[in-house]
């Protein structure tokens, strides 16, 4: 079991089990809320970068951590999450790209040591999401597993005119819950679900 308070991120703490993620009206703005519905953090893609990057506020407009790739036009790489206020690389979110299914593994910038991963439910779905036309209104269902690939929680897509999730985390004693808000956010705009 990993400690998840070595992945804390000055200036946010996520205490829920439960998150919506809530694209904006304008593409890749997002906004994730806890259990009450109130805000507690926002992300949006910057646009016209060389580098894709994701600037991360809290409620009242602080930045707290950025995430960026790493490489120019990056569909399948890396992205880091840094701590805004420290500077610090906390984690890695790496993305498996396939046409089958989307994975992305969530590791340890310093030791690479994977954390959690975020597996798309269903090659079907995938294939028709990437294929079919209008297959982006199809709502996306994710996994989210520890390192040794038991359950840990969910990320379910709702029909709606702009994207929504529903993040659940049933046992987060070993999966840092920042990364994976922020990773729901991430992949939903990189991957235009």
């Amino acid at each position: 079991m990993s400690d998840t308070r070595s992945y804390d991120i000055d200036g946010i703490e996520l205490t829920d089990d439960r998150y919506t993620v809530e694209q904006g009206l304008i593409r890749n703005k997002y906004r994730a809320l806890d259990a009450d519905g109130d805000v507690v953090l926002r992300g949006k893609q910057k646009l016209f970068k060389m580098r894709e990057e994701f600037p991360f506020t809290d409620a009242e407009g602080d930045e707290v951590f950025t995430v960026t790739a790493g490489g120019i036009i990056d569909v399948a790489g890396n992205y880091v999450l840094s701590d805004a206020r420290t500077g610090e690389d906390l984690v890695i979110l790496d993305n498996d790209y396939s046409i089958l299914q989307d994975t992305w593994k969530i590791r340890d910038a310093d030791t690479e040591a994977k954390l959690a991963e975020i597996n798309s439910w269903g090659a079907l779905v995938t294939v028709a999401r990437n294929v079919v036309p209008f297959g982006g209104w199809i709502p996306h269902k994710y996994e989210i597993t520890d390192p040794n690939g038991a359950h840990v929680g969910s990320i379910d897509g709702q029909f709606s005119l702009r994207d929504r999730y529903e993040i659940t985390i049933d046992d987060a004693s070993s999966v840092p819950k920042e990364p994976v808000v922020a990773a729901a956010m991430v992949i939903d705009a990189i991957q235009g679900n």
